[in-house]
């Protein structure tokens, strides 16, 4: 082939190729910008997340402890199960220093019970004992998970609690109880919550902590900023 006929075909590929590579990096920059779409950054996600109030369930501490831990919960999770030993010697042994906010993020899908769990807790919670009837739905969550009729367990549950049996039936149908839990959930879709249990430590998401003793490291570093 002589030179002449070689010199156009060499042009050809070339041209070839820098179609190709300018194709390559739209395709990065596409990538790269439908990535950042889904995954929100951990800033946008902070900024999602609503303050705490008064209208929270909460427990030790006060609005001016230097630590505030949320916790995105389902009753009927057990991974939320194996945490609540967890999170209970947190409360015991920080004293003032920890401010404990419990919100139902109720996984129904995989859960079918765990709504209906939250209902007893908020309805107790009517009565000022919605730790009470946390701290015993945990306790027993083995016992109630695999119940086709959760009212009436819960109900019980109510009686053992001491509570007013029928303020709390009518509290577990009230259309408001449902719509406080929705709003938490609400709030923890949000702020990037997917899974539970999931926590926030002043407003940050965190990792979960594997043991009581990484728990308390995290909560050593706050206080210690803030002293």
């Amino acid at each position: 082939m002589s030179s002449s006929h070689a010199a156009p075909n060499n042009q050809r590929t070339l041209l070839i190729w820098t179609i190709v590579a300018v194709v390559a990096l739209i395709a990065v920059f596409i990538g790269i910008d439908s990535a950042s779409k889904q995954k929100p950054s951990p800033a946008t996600q902070t900024r999602a997340f609503d303050a705490v109030t008064e209208s929270d369930q909460i427990k030790g501490g006060n609005f001016s402890s230097p630590v505030t831990i949320v916790e995105y919960s389902d009753f009927q999770c057990p991974a939320c199960a194996a945490y609540y030993p967890i999170a209970k010697k947190i409360l015991e042994t920080n004293g003032t220093n920890v401010q404990f906010v419990y919100r139902y993020f109720p996984l129904q899908a995989l859960h079918p019970n765990a709504f209906g769990a939250a209902q007893a807790a908020q309805a107790a919670g009517t009565q000022n004992k919605f730790w009470e009837m946390h701290d015993l739905l945990f306790e027993r969550q083995k016992e109630w998970s695999a119940e086709k009729n959760i009212r009436d367990i819960m109900t019980r549950y109510a009686g053992e609690l001491g509570l007013n049996v029928g303020q709390f039936i009518a509290d577990y149908e009230n259309p408001e109880t449902k719509t406080r839990i929705d709003r938490d959930y609400q709030s923890g879709a949000r702020a990037g919550v997917e899974g539970t249990p999931t926590f926030f430590i002043n407003g940050a998401k965190i990792d979960n902590p594997r043991s009581y003793d990484e728990f308390q490291k995290l909560i050593d570093r706050v206080v210690a900023k803030k002293s």
